[in-house]
């Protein structure tokens, strides 16, 4: 496996937000982490990728800002759920984040550039960037549009684009279909396919169910913090109490 996470368990103050979570991503895999809003999914998302650990150390002796962070992730056989999230990313894998943030009032190829940060060779950044304008051509003919004045769909493919400018080993996508139109949505998740279709692992946060269940290889169902349930979307679909309770179909 790629990626297994070993009882994670996530305290904000007194409040228990992840419980217990345990999971896993193969290499190659497209997986969903899906479940009702406030399941602490993208929290979840956030503690395998180093970023609630940098909020614990941000907060560390305020008022309210009291984190535990329990259990292990390992990363291509290497614990890092230790590690701060910047050596995290260095390690492949990345975080696309919910509301595409991108930097508004940079242009998309200047926002696309940032996502190249830690890459040195210049020939490895162009040839990455025309991955980025293959995948995505409509990033090609903005490039040199301020990014804020994209529309949502654009602004999420940019976020995206950004992620894949590091030649992401596992790529984690927080929400991507937040806030956008159908027709908009669908061509996102067609681009999320291709990307796992080129060989990069993909775990995928999201609560459009059935769609992901018609993507994903494997997915786990997260309710109140803890799985409650995990197979192939088929499985859980045949699953009248997981499909009405948790996924509200």
């Amino acid at each position: 496996m790629l990626l297994t996470v070993s009882n994670l368990t996530v305290i904000y103050d007194r409040a228990l937000i992840i419980n217990d979570l345990s999971m896993e991503v193969g290499m190659g895999e497209l997986v969903g982490l899906v479940g009702p809003n406030g399941a602490g999914k993208s929290t979840a998302l956030r503690a395998i990728t180093g970023l609630v650990g940098w909020e614990k150390e941000a907060l560390r002796g305020t008022v309210g800002g009291d984190i535990s962070l329990k259990g292990t992730v390992i990363f291509d056989g290497e614990r890092i759920d230790d590690k701060p999230a910047h050596e995290i990313v260095k390690k492949g894998l990345i975080h696309c984040p919910e509301r595409r943030r991108p930097f508004k009032e940079m242009t998309v190829l200047e926002n696309l550039r940032a996502g190249a940060y830690l890459v040195k060779d210049k020939a490895e950044i162009q040839n990455n960037l025309e991955n980025v304008y293959k995948l995505f051509p409509i990033l090609h003919s903005r490039s040199g549009q301020v990014s804020g004045a994209l529309s949502g769909g654009e602004q999420q493919m940019l976020a995206i684009g950004r992620s894949l400018m590091f030649r992401p080993r596992l790529l984690c996508i927080d929400e991507p279909s937040t806030g956008l139109a159908p027709i908009m949505r669908s061509e996102v998740f067609k681009k999320i396919e291709e990307i796992s279709e080129s060989g990069i692992s993909v775990l995928l946060v999201e609560q459009d169910v059935s769609t992901v269940f018609k993507m994903t290889c494997r997915n786990y169902v997260l309710s109140s913090g803890k799985i409650i349930a995990q197979g192939s979307g088929t499985d859980l679909l045949q699953d009248e109490i997981i499909r009405k309770t948790y996924l509200g179909l």
